[in-house]
């Protein structure tokens, strides 16, 4: 008898040691950083905590990636320099951004160009000691930045630029890409079951949900949909994932600064209410300025699990994410068994007890 029972006891030890081992490794999830601060300011943040930082932004020059001054070859020299605190950390260097794209479709359309590019990304790779690249092409064969071009025919040029990359970069350099969030993006702009074996993960943009063109407010990053909002980071999740992305490919987003709205009257306490953007603002301002000395009350929305903050008197909506939210969106990349979370972006950090600090605890207490 005592037998069976040190046998039973022993095989439930294994097991609860084989479960923990698989929670742990379960919750090891990417934590992506864009970065588009200053040079001095990289090293003071809680680098420890990011699996990948991005430098944000090069950008075309002719048919080639460029870097395009001293200052951003400083900071990229920087970021690599994190690896000594954190061996694990990874560098990419990002493609564009919002209005940084506006040759892409040009460029990307020829078997040329994208030889090109290609080769000008592995030269930069090598030169600086980076690990690959992001492509944040906003966007491929929808409307993206006002003015710039786009075409049915940039679709099948983001797959052939992706294979080009892939090709010239090899198998262990990574390749990820910034996806809008948005159901027009997923559904016509990429060709998602031929570029996903390509790559590495995609960088969802579940925020600017609600844009600086948006004739309405609303919520520009909540977790869930509304009944009077569709878009939302599992929206965006579940589209992608029925157009045959593999979840363990998906980085959710999070957006470490606020959007502000003023809107036209004071109806439920501003959200989806007419009105137009009024400006942005960095996490590492909130406690200075959406408070209640400023006019403003703070608000939970419980279907959309998302902050906001009203202005009654002057008609300003503030919608956000904070350790709330973060911790919410971080259990659902675990619970779902996605790529990661990534964010825009560092320098709207606190350096401390900020928003990176939130999406580390919430990998911690997953894990126990």
């Amino acid at each position: 008898m005592m037998r069976i029972t040190s046998i039973l006891a022993t095989f439930t030890f294994i097991t609860s040691f084989c479960n923990a081992q698989n929670n742990k490794e379960q919750n090891n999830i990417a934590v992506i950083g864009y970065y588009a601060g200053r040079t001095t300011a990289i090293d003071s943040f809680e680098i420890e905590k990011l699996t990948h930082l991005i430098f944000s932004f090069c950008h075309l020059k002719g048919d080639s990636l460029a870097v395009d001054n001293a200052r951003d070859s400083a900071t990229i020299v920087s970021m690599v320099a994190l690896k000594q605190r954190n061996p694990r950390l990874k560098i990419l260097l990002s493609l564009g951004g919002w209005g940084g794209c506006k040759t892409c479709s040009a460029v990307f359309s020829t078997k040329k160009g994208r030889k090109t590019f290609s080769n000008s990304v592995k030269h930069l790779t090598d030169y600086f000691g980076t690990d690959g690249i992001d492509l944040d092409w906003e966007y491929p064969a929808i409307s993206g930045f006002p003015g710039h071009a786009y075409g049915p025919e940039d679709k099948p040029n983001f797959t052939a630029l992706v294979k080009e990359l892939r090709k010239k970069l090899g198998k262990k350099k990574e390749i990820s890409f910034a996806a809008g969030g948005f159901s027009s993006y997923i559904d016509s702009a990429v060709e998602w079951k031929k570029v996903m074996p390509m790559i590495n993960r995609i960088n969802l943009m579940s925020y600017d949900l609600v844009s600086g063109f948006s004739k309405v407010s609303g919520h520009h990053t909540p977790l869930y949909s509304t009944a009077q909002q569709v878009e939302s980071v599992d929206n965006g999740v579940k589209e992608l994932i029925a157009a045959g992305v593999p979840p363990a490919k998906i980085a959710i987003g999070a957006a470490f600064y606020a959007r502000l709205f003023e809107v036209s009257d004071t109806a439920n306490n501003g959200l989806y209410r007419p009105g137009h953007f009024y400006h942005g603002l960095s996490y590492s301002r909130f406690a200075d300025t959406i408070n209640i000395n400023n006019g403003f009350i703070q608000y939970w929305d419980s279907t959309a699990m998302a902050p906001y903050a009203f202005n009654k008197q002057r008609k300003l909506l503030a919608t956000y994410d904070d350790s709330v939210s973060i911790k919410l969106k971080t259990e659902y990349v675990i619970k779902n068994k996605l790529n990661g979370i990534m964010f825009w972006q560092l320098a709207d950090d606190s350096f401390t007890n900020g928003l990176l600090d939130a999406i580390d605890k919430a990998k911690k207490q997953e894990t126990k």
